[in-house]
């Protein structure tokens, strides 16, 4: 990952994608660059157009994440209480009963 992020630090800057620059700039990162990768990267690079690749990247749509299913769970935890204390309500209202018989 280290290596594209250098070849777009290099595209952004207007500086040409070449195995040198890209050694420098991961070199520069603190990490000892493989010229494999290096020279795959820029082989690679070097048939793609990186601007229109981040023109589409910027423009896709972003989903926001479902807001509602939350509050869903939230009322049906607020009516499970209610539930609860309704019992605990008709249990003590027994309990009352009991004692008047004895």
């Amino acid at each position: 990952m280290e290596y594209i992020y250098a070849a777009l630090l290099l595209h952004e800057l207007g500086k040409p994608l070449e195995e040198n620059a890209l050694s420098s700039v991961i070199k520069a990162a603190g990490i000892e660059p493989d010229m494999a990768r290096v020279k795959q990267v820029v082989e690679t690079l070097s048939k793609v157009d990186i601007d229109k690749i981040l023109s589409q990247a910027q423009a896709a749509p972003v989903m926001a994440p479902p807001v509602a299913e939350k509050k869903e769970v939230k009322e049906e935890k607020k009516e499970e209480k209610k539930k609860e204390e309704k019992k605990e309500e008709e249990e003590v209202a027994l309990e009352g009963l009991a004692g008047l018989f004895g």
